[in-house]
């Protein structure tokens, strides 16, 4: 079938499998660029690896340092005139090529929050790989139904105490408009999405893995925060999904203790502001990633996912490096974003932003751009008005 983006707001209704399984290569070749990740992981778990800093995880490990990876995520297949989600590209193409490059790569498609697959996952690495040595938690969900209370949670984003009003974009028309954002009701929402979006299921996790024995000596354990400038704190840091974030970093101390007579460490690691299905649903990211993609582009020192992550990797977990921690506990490899000098510029860019001067003072296009890669589409090599084969399989995902 023919396929083109179908756009609804910030979603992109359709994807790609030639322009996904492209994006995987540039990223791919990215990591290989970058030579290799010695004392690197060798046995891998991705909890959430199938689009942005899970998915990328997922490359740096298995290219950086050869090592064999599972990824756990949940995405809709492709069926015959119906594409598959995005996810479930990235991952048919990650596997092909890792196979091509004899890596073992398997895969796992389900409820990450669901002991089903928490058990699934345990008997897989069992079966094949026997433990691992690093496990990344990078889920994504808007909602969570606890595996032990059987409570379906859903995440709100929204400010705390007050409501916010700021500029955002319409980043399809460039359009710039004021938008507000009432406060949180009641403390309830305030606890589902600390529920969906904190540290419970990553302790869980752990917890199962460690049980089942499948954890090796010197084991590590990463996820992923975010903390931004402050002209985004009332709707992020200081809202609903921050009170959710300072849950998962307290998480670390738990892990810590688990993980004693293990010789195992976990750590939260803040990332950067960058372009995935998750930042573009937040009201006024998408503006500011599209004045610091200007600002850092023109220093030369932006960074996209897997740059974020062959970093992570390369400078702070492995290569013989122990992380330095900020004052409470996290790896930051949001330091570049959070020079001064690049929050100064970007804050003069967003006190002029017009919808007349958006083209000129931003990199609107550069976001545009790196939307529809996580789709697929906007790659330049990539005919979108031929006929493609939509039904690709997960090659270790028997249908």
């Amino acid at each position: 079938m023919i396929i083109q983006p179908r756009v609804r707001g910030f979603i992109c209704l359709t994807s790609h499998p030639e322009g996904t399984a492209q994006h995987i290569k540039n990223q791919i070749d990215y990591v290989k660029s970058q030579g290799e990740i010695s004392n690197g992981p060798k046995k891998v778990l991705v909890i959430g690896a199938s689009t942005g800093f899970g998915l990328a995880s997922r490359i740096t490990a298995a290219y950086g340092s050869g090592a064999a990876t599972i990824g756990v995520f949940f995405e809709k297949p492709a069926a015959p005139g119906k594409p598959g989600t995005a996810g479930w590209y990235n991952t048919a193409a990650f596997e092909k090529e890792a196979h091509a490059a004899g890596l073992y790569a398997k895969s796992i498609n389900g409820d990450a929050f669901s002991d089903d697959i928490k058990q699934q996952t345990i008997d897989l690495i069992k079966a094949d790989l026997g433990q691992v040595d690093l496990v990344i938690y990078s889920l994504a969900s808007p909602r969570r139904t606890h595996p032990k209370t059987g409570v379906a949670h859903a995440s709100v984003l929204k400010p705390i105490g007050q409501s916010f009003t700021n500029k955002t974009v319409d980043f399809h028309t460039g359009v710039i408009s004021d938008i507000s954002i009432q406060p949180v009701e009641n403390e309830e929402d305030i606890e589902n999405t600390i529920a969906v979006m904190g540290g419970e299921d990553w302790k869980f996790w752990i917890e199962e893995l460690k049980e089942a024995g499948v954890l090796a000596e010197g084991v590590k354990t990463v996820a992923y925060s975010y903390i931004g400038p402050e002209l985004t704190y009332p709707i992020y840091r200081n809202g609903t999904i921050g009170k959710a974030k300072d849950d998962l970093e307290d998480t670390v101390t738990v892990l810590n203790d688990m993980l004693q007579d293990l010789n195992g460490i976990s750590y939260v690691s803040v990332n950067k502001a960058l372009v995935t299905q998750s930042s573009s649903a937040i009201p006024v990211v998408p503006l500011y990633i599209s004045f610091l993609y200007k600002v850092m582009k023109e220093k030369g020192i932006h960074e996209g996912t897997i740059e974020q992550m062959q970093r992570l990797f390369a400078e702070k977990l492995y290569n013989n490096n122990t992380p330095t921690l900020d004052e409470k506990g996290r790896i930051r490899v949001d330091d570049l974003e959070m020079r001064a000098d690049v929050q100064a510029e970007v804050d003069a860019l967003w006190q002029k932003a017009t919808t007349e001067n958006l083209e000129e003072i931003s990199d609107i296009k550069g976001y545009r751009d790196d939307f529809f890669n996580l789709f697929g589409f906007n790659f330049d090599n990539i005919n979108y008005d031929a006929d493609t084969n939509e039904v690709v399989n997960i090659p270790s995902i028997k249908s």
